[in-house]
């Protein structure tokens, strides 16, 4: 998979997870199978596109913002085991007259809308340096059009938009 299709990939994953845990599906089975392996591949995608970025010439924000997306979803999946054990259902926490279970599914929830907000701000970002978008400026008040792809470049299957095949490895 190239390196850029993998934060988008991520964004899709956890797209499909929110729309999953929103469906009335019982818990257990195929529902939770089915969360526990997109969960996992989130954390796969992560980890690699850290990795890969790493390897490459993008600004150090954008290889920090990965990184830590990468810790984010590592996060996630732990307090997703926990809340698959049902530890904490009966443990009522004062002050908040809600259980532990109850923090810890809030926090996972949390979690999973900073890797998906993270992973949209590596997209683009790799995206920019990649094809180099960033040193050219804008007129204010203009929305210049997206820029025409070089002759014989190869085209992006999601969204259409050129590939130059820029600095870093694809």
């Amino acid at each position: 998979m190239k390196t850029w299709v993998m934060p988008y990939a991520t964004i899709w994953l956890a797209f499909v997870e929110f729309l999953l845990v929103m469906t009335p599906i019982e818990s257990g089975g195929v529902a939770t199978v089915l969360h526990v392996t997109l969960g996992t591949l989130i954390v796969v995608l992560t980890f690699e596109t850290s990795r890969r970025l790493r390897a490459t010439r993008v600004p150090g924000r954008v290889k920090r913002i990965a990184v830590s997306t990468f810790q984010l979803s590592v996060a996630a999946g732990i307090i997703g085991f926990v809340l698959a054990t049902r530890f904490g259902t009966d443990l009522l926490l004062p002050f908040l007259g809600v259980s532990l279970q109850g923090v810890l599914g809030f926090l996972h929830v949390v979690l999973a809308f900073a890797i998906i907000t993270q992973a949209a701000a590596v997209a683009i970002a790799h995206d920019m340096w990649e094809d180099r978008e960033f040193e050219q400026e804008t007129e204010p008040g203009s929305v210049p059009p997206p820029p025409r792809p070089a002759p014989g470049a190869a085209r992006r299957i999601a969204g259409g938009a050129a590939r130059s095949g820029g600095p870093g490895p694809q």
